[in-house]
């Protein structure tokens, strides 16, 4: 019989040693994989979407955006509001103001009536009756509107309401009094349509002699 000869295989060794460096190739590139898949989500706290001070500080600050945002809505509504009012409360102003030349020319027409007139027959007394009542309706409708008279005799000067035309030296009234009315002044709600033109009293430096002062007396 012939003798096989078996042979006993040197290369084993090298098979395993091939299988075992491609199994470590192998584990290389699925770490450096891992690496780079991990280097797309740092887990540095500089490099996170919610900063340094974390999601809860970016939720507060969030929240004050959202309050200032809805604060400054409010306020923007309310002057809008407060606009459309001023417009509907003050759109007449101009033609108020021309009206108060025609209740002006009234009230000089009346106190220009003589007291012989005001004495004279019916017809006459009806006409000047009737020029009384134009100009009191005319106020009337204007205070209606929102537009008072401002008639300040006997009251202190106010420079947002009075404009003084002159002043009156005397000793009767306090100085900065208003002893003369030239002309009405008028409001319209709580703005000053027109001053009232004044006279203003001031302090009377002549030197009185003691029997002045026993005559005031």
């Amino acid at each position: 019989m012939e003798k096989k000869e078996i042979k006993t295989s040197k290369e084993t060794p090298e098979l395993e040693d091939s299988n075992q460096s491609a199994i470590e190739e192998e584990t290389t590139d699925t770490t450096s994989a891992a690496e780079e898949k991990s280097s797309d989500f740092p887990d540095d706290d500089k490099n996170s979407p919610w900063g340094e001070e974390g999601p809860e500080a970016e939720i507060a600050d969030l929240k004050d955006k959202l309050l200032r945002a809805l604060a400054e809505n409010e306020n923007t509504i309310r002057r809008a509001k407060r606009e459309r009012e001023d417009t509907a409360k003050y759109a007449t102003a101009n033609f108020a103001r021309d009206m108060l030349t025609v209740s002006d020319n009234l009230g000089r027409a009346i106190e220009a009536i003589p007291e012989s007139l005001q004495t004279a027959d019916d017809t006459i007394k009806a006409f000047l009756e009737g020029i009384n009542l134009t100009s009191r309706e005319l106020l009337g409708l204007l205070e209606r509107h929102g537009i008072k008279k401002i008639s300040p005799l006997g009251e202190k000067f106010d420079h947002d309401q009075h404009e003084a035309l002159f002043e009156i030296p005397t000793s009767d009234e306090e100085p900065g009094t208003v002893v003369q009315v030239i002309e009405d002044g008028f409001m319209i709600y709580d703005r000053l349509l027109r001053p009232a033109k004044v006279g203003v009293s001031k302090a009377d430096l002549i030197e009185k002699s003691p029997e002045d002062e026993k005559k005031k007396e």
